[in-house]
């Protein structure tokens, strides 16, 4: 069945960025090593875990800010599946390689309708940045969270559950993967009636 799945790395500290993200420096300033276990020579298991989670994808949801910061993602993203920006900013879809690029005005709801629709049987996957993310979970339409603890500390920067309705919201582990270089927690996601359709 199709869920809504958010998926985001964070330091041990709750950072999902370090200060002064910007272009060329989309994950702030020290903030690169987040990222480590995806890109810095891989264990077979982060692999495994990040190949099984880009394949249970049929669409993907993510924030004008995040695209922007990762220019886009090149001329080859290889998502391989529909991504709907989330943005206040009007601009025509953009095809690159094997990745369309929707930019929706209408917000979070309209954002999840189109990505539900072009997804069909697989998930909805939500990777960010932390102001999306943040706003599905504040509103109750993410099944699962799939959070990946990296093992530095940042100090400073952009933490994923700041502004969240805390009280609301609880986490079930449903999942964990170790790996020499982070731990992956999957978590079924218990909040109150969405806010947004579904």
């Amino acid at each position: 069945m199709s869920k809504v799945l958010g998926a985001i790395t964070m330091s041990m500290d709750g950072y999902i960025a370090g200060p002064n993200d910007r272009v060329g420096a989309g994950l702030g300033d020290g903030g690169e090593p987040l990222h480590d276990w995806m890109f810095r020579d891989p264990a077979e298991v982060d692999r495994a875990y990040l190949d099984e989670l880009f394949s249970s994808g049929g669409a993907w949801i993510v924030g004008r800010t995040m695209h922007d910061l990762a220019e886009g993602w090149g001329d080859a993203p290889g998502f391989g599946v529909p991504v709907f920006v989330v943005t206040h900013r009007e601009r025509p879809t953009d095809v690159k390689g094997d990745t369309t690029f929707t930019f929706v005005t209408g917000g979070l709801g309209e954002a999840l309708r189109r990505a539900r629709a072009a997804a069909g049987e697989k998930h909805v996957i939500v990777m960010g940045g932390g102001e999306v993310l943040r706003g599905c979970l504040d509103a109750g339409i993410v099944d699962e969270l799939a959070l990946t603890i990296a093992p530095i500390l940042l100090g400073s920067g952009k933490r994923l559950f700041d502004g969240i309705g805390l009280a609301d919201l609880e986490l079930e582990p449903a999942e964990v993967v170790e790996s020499p270089s982070a731990t992956h927690i999957r978590y079924r996601v218990k909040s109150e009636a969405s806010t947004i359709a579904r």
